[in-house]
């Protein structure tokens, strides 16, 4: 089996054409849905970026393998300990990876992603790893170029194989080149964001909100601030226009499998690593919580083998994906994966999902969020200098972008939240190999690690703008981590 992967960094699903987005983003990517299966509830356990693909390849949740920040002690994986074999082929914790090397698959990754996270150990089973070199500076075409020369050249001389390519376009600031202009200019932005909630995000605060996009992430042609729906509709575009521009190199890549004679024979997966707020709980251009908009990601897969045309609208996790693969090959699932494989899904269309999904974030805020019914209840442990209160509750069905927290209006809806999401932390840790839960240990080093050390000097910052209101907020909340902040100092 040949299997083409395709993670696109910080990609929202409901800005492709194949989940109804009204712009035409994806031509290439929503004829590959067309032809395969697409999920509409399908999510990260773990955001963002190292954690999540730490996830992805380990099947397992950070909350097992302790991976759930950018920095700190809970960035790494943690040792398996005195059961750690000598390698890991056939053990309880083999990469999924691993396995398909062991079926036959060559594997290759095209990705600066290791090497920019120094997460070196999702490169488990992987035989080749090409790194683009630009450390996440990379454009769709430089990727493309790599993964062109591969397909013509390993692709076919190996009957089976598996490439994982990572594009970064979607991720800030945006960096498609100038030349290709803007496709979008005359497409409205999407009509959720009023100026009315634009003018209540000015009010507030937090890290890429409205007033507080950071200097690096300007390029030509982009706001400085959101101040209005017109600033607003030129930050979408930058963000659009790099959808556009990843797929049309997908084309290319599509082409020249074509070209070979491989694409009816190919298995092709597309993906993310993460979701992207975009004005969402007062976040711009960022990935900084575990709400509904941030842990769900698209997944289209098509394949000789899979069902044509069919749309999965159960709850998945990411961590599924692999364990689904092995399944397809003939392998085995691995004991301490905590992904369940979804092959009934992909090949006769029949349920196999979860009853509900916990998603975490720790590198930008502690949360974790309970995805149940039509509900998004998100608990917030450490809000990250962002102006979250410790409940939000969200209907996604009605209300997809969480404009309205119904925490007061629905207290049986938050109590059941809050007892599955007591439930799946009680088994999590019953089958953990650590009796520490690492968002604990987050919080306990100062908290997420994008925002540790900033407290005092944000606080300052806001009574220096006059935004006393907000510092005044700020405080109140973080009185409960004034002992961690005072060690800090």
């Amino acid at each position: 089996m040949k299997i083409l992967y395709l993670d696109i960094d910080s990609l929202r699903p409901d800005h492709l054409g194949a989940y109804g987005y009204h712009r035409n983003t994806s031509p290439n990517i929503d004829s590959i849905a067309e032809k395969g299966v697409r999920f509409t509830n399908y999510y990260a356990s773990d955001a963002p970026c190292a954690p999540s693909r730490n996830a992805l390849f380990n099947s397992r949740f950070g909350i097992h393998t302790g991976s759930i920040n950018h920095g700190g002690l809970d960035a790494d994986v943690r040792p398996i300990g005195a059961d750690r074999p000598f390698n890991h082929h056939h053990s309880p914790y083999q990469a999924w990876v691993e396995e398909l090397r062991f079926k036959g698959h060559h594997t290759a990754m095209i990705s600066p992603f290791p090497g920019r996270h120094a997460k070196w150990n999702v490169l488990e089973g992987f035989l080749e790893m090409h790194d683009t070199g630009k450390h996440a500076g990379e454009t769709a075409g430089d990727v493309s170029k790599e993964a062109l020369r591969w397909i013509k050249g390993k692709a076919t001389e190996k009957e089976d194989w598996f490439l994982y390519l990572n594009f970064w376009d979607p991720h800030t600031p945006y960096r498609t080149p100038e030349e290709y202009g803007n496709p979008f200019e005359h497409d409205p932005a999407p009509d959720w964001l009023t100026d009315d909630i634009i003018a209540e995000h000015r009010e507030s605060f937090g890290p890429m909100s409205a007033r507080e996009i950071p200097a690096r992430h300007q390029r030509p042609n982009l706001p400085e601030e959101i101040a209005s729906v017109d600033d607003f509709k030129r930050w979408i575009d930058g963000y659009d226009t790099a959808i556009r521009h990843v797929d049309d190199h997908i084309g290319k890549l599509l082409q020249a499998l074509e070209e070979e004679g491989l694409l009816e024979e190919t298995t092709i997966i597309i993906s993310a690593d993460h979701g992207e707020n975009q004005g969402e709980l007062n976040v711009y251009g960022d990935h900084q919580t575990a709400d509904h908009i941030t842990s769900r990601i698209p997944l289209i897969m098509s394949g000789p083998d899979l069902k044509q045309g069919h749309v999965d609208d159960d709850f998945h996790y990411q961590i599924d994906v692999g364990p689904t693969l092995i399944e397809l090959i003939g392998g085995e699932q691995r004991e301490r994966w905590d992904g369940t494989s979804f092959l009934p899904a992909i090949t006769k269309g029949e349920e196999a999902g979860r009853p509900y999904l916990v998603v975490s974030q720790a590198a930008w805020s502690c949360q974790r969020g309970v995805r149940f019914d039509h509900w998004m209840l998100i608990r917030t442990y450490h809000d990250g200098l962002k102006d979250f209160p410790d409940l939000m509750l969200f209907d996604i069905e009605n209300d997809p972008h969480e404009t309205s927290n119904l925490v007061d209006e629905k207290p049986e809806i938050v109590g059941k939240g809050l007892r599955l999401l007591d439930e799946w932390v009680a088994e999590q840790m019953a089958t953990s190999d650590s009796p520490t839960d690492p968002m604990w240990n987050v919080i306990q080093e100062g908290g997420p690690f994008h925002t540790r050390g900033h407290y005092h000097g944000y606080v300052e910052r806001l009574r220096k703008e006059g935004r006393n209101q907000a510092a005044d907020r700020l405080e109140q909340r973080h009185q409960k981590f004034q002992k961690i902040y005072n060690q800090e100092q």
